[in-house]
C-alpha cells in the first residue's frame, strides 16, 4: 500500500480501488443478466454493463489528468460483493426468487459505488478540482440511477411474483 501523506494520496488510492471495482463489475454483468429471468432486469444489467465501460473510460479520463497508474490495486469489497453474487449465480429455484435475490446482490454493489464516488468527488471538491468533480458527479448519478431502476424493478414486477410463487410457508 501507498504511503497517505495527503489527501491527495488517498485520492489517488481511493481512484486506483473504483477503477478495479468497476473492471471487475464489468466481467460480473453479463454472468447476471444471462442468470436474470426477468427481461427488464436482463435489460438492466446490460445497460449498466455499458454504463460501467462508460466508468472505466472516465476513470482512465481522470487518471490521464493526474497522471496516476491507476492499475494494479485489487478493491478487495468488489471481491467480495462478486462472491457473493456468484452464490446467487449457482442456485436453483423459483426464478422471480432469484431476480430478486440478484436485484438484491446488485444493490449492494451500486451502494457500495456510490459511497466510493461520493467519497472521491467530495476528496476532489476539497482539493478544487473542479473538472474532476464534474466527471465523478456524472458517474454517481449514473450508479444512483442504476439503484433507484433495481428498486423499480424489484417493485413493480420482481418482488410480486416471488411473493406469489412457492408454497407460501407464512399462509394460515
Amino acid at each position: 500500500m501507498a504511503e497517505m501523506n495527503s489527501l491527495y494520496d488517498l485520492l489517488e488510492d481511493e481512484l486506483k480501488d473504483l477503477y478495479s471495482a468497476e473492471n471487475q463489475l464489468i466481467k460480473a454483468l453479463p454472468r447476471m443478466a444471462k442468470k436474470a429471468s426477468s427481461k427488464t432486469l436482463k435489460d438492466a444489467f446490460t445497460k449498466h454493463l455499458k454504463e460501467t465501460e462508460g466508468h472505466v473510460k472516465r476513470l482512465e479520463r481522470i487518471g490521464k489528468t493526474l497522471d496516476i497508474k491507476l492499475t494494479g490495486k485489487v478493491c478487495q469489497a468488489m471481491k467480495g460483493l462478486i462472491e457473493e453474487g456468484k452464490e446467487i449465480l449457482s442456485e436453483k429455484g423459483e426464478p422471480s426468487v432469484l431476480d430478486a435475490a440478484l436485484i438484491g446482490a446488485a444493490q449492494r454493489v451500486e451502494h457500495y459505488e456510490m459511497a466510493g464516488y461520493g467519497t472521491v468527488r467530495a476528496m476532489a471538491q476539497a482539493l478544487e478540482m473542479q473538472d474532476i468533480v464534474g466527471i465523478l458527479q456524472q458517474t454517481l448519478e449514473e450508479e444512483g440511477a442504476a439503484d433507484k431502476k433495481l428498486t423499480q424493478i424489484a417493485e413493480d414486477e420482481v418482488l410480486g411474483q416471488a411473493a406469489s410463487s412457492g408454497d407460501d410457508e407464512f399462509e394460515e
